[in-house]
């Protein structure tokens, strides 16, 4: 029995450090995990499958909180303008609230997309085969979007180096595309980088505003899928271990990863995770032809 919890809580270690490194990268941490959860034979209890991976996506999630904690809190700092003898001091300190309010706007058509085929995405696409599929054309749109789309793009997404300026057009661009999100294997890393892209915006600021963008939409998602699935109340102490250990290591690694991440788009381009998905998806498709993992959802 004890090896059997050291090996429950082992395979939860391994899981934590697929999500850490692939949440902010474009080539799907939703796709990833469900082809290495296949490939581990990770079970447990049906509240604790369903649960284990809006957990460690909260482990994620608050890596960049953390990473970005500075930026966030000058935009809470300067909610609201500041005047001196009815004249603004800082006339961009207006974006602070106006930061907000775009990361709002850019929420509305992903929480629409979810609502009306979030569940049909559920019930027929979480599967290694559809995940592989959507890997590759992701791969191949994420070449041709940048070929195409990211060509003297603005960087006043990094403005004042306090918190990003996006206008409304942009954050509504970029929320129509997070909706592909909805589809296992496209990311949402890639969905909102393309979409920036389009937007009119380069690569490292259109990768900043995922980030932020993230936080509301993955700690939103992450409440409500734990308070549907009725938290922690019918799970095992090991169960729970497991997920402590999920969410842990996924905090830790994403720390490395997103500034790592950062640090490459300012120098390299996205071809090398647009390739990179296109060859783990005919990789992933192979080993489902052969029975290795399972075709079906």
């Amino acid at each position: 029995m004890i090896i059997e919890d050291l090996l429950f809580c082992l395979k939860s270690f391994i899981l934590g450090i697929v999500e850490g490194v692939t949440e902010f990268l474009p080539i799907s941490s939703t796709g990833h995990l469900i082809v290495f959860e296949d490939l581990l034979q990770f079970q447990g209890s049906e509240q604790y499958i369903n649960t284990y991976s809006y957990v460690i996506q909260l482990g994620a999630i608050l890596a960049v909180i953390l990473l970005y904690w500075k930026k966030i809190f000058a935009t809470l700092q300067n909610l609201f303008p500041k005047k001196k003898n009815q004249v603004w001091v800082r006339p961009y300190e207006k974006t602070g609230l106006r930061f907000w309010i775009t990361l709002a706007i850019a929420c509305i058509p992903g929480f629409i997309g979810v609502m009306l085929v979030g569940d049909l995405a559920d019930a027929y696409l979480f599967n290694s085969v559809s995940v592989s599929i959507v890997l590759v054309l992701g791969g191949i749109a994420m070449i041709f979007a940048e070929k195409y789309c990211n060509k003297n793009k603005t960087t006043a997404v990094q403005q004042n180096g306090k918190w990003l300026y996006v206008t409304t057009k942009q954050a509504l661009i970029i929320g129509c595309f997070q909706c592909l999100s909805i589809i296992p294997g496209m990311s949402r890393s890639a969905s909102t980088i393309i979409g920036g892209w389009f937007a009119g915006l380069s690569t490292t600021a259109s990768a900043e505003f995922s980030f932020f963008l993230a936080i509301p939409v993955m700690l939103g998602m992450s409440a409500l899928k734990l308070i549907q699935l009725g938290g922690f109340g019918s799970m095992t102490s090991i169960e729970l271990i497991s997920l402590a250990i999920g969410f842990v290591v996924s905090f830790l690694v994403a720390l490395v990863v997103v500034k790592k991440f950062i640090a490459f788009l300012q120098k390299k381009p996205m071809t090398v995770f647009a390739g990179y998905r296109i060859v783990f998806g005919l990789f992933v498709l192979i080993l489902s032809l052969f029975g290795v993992v399972n075709m079906a959802a």
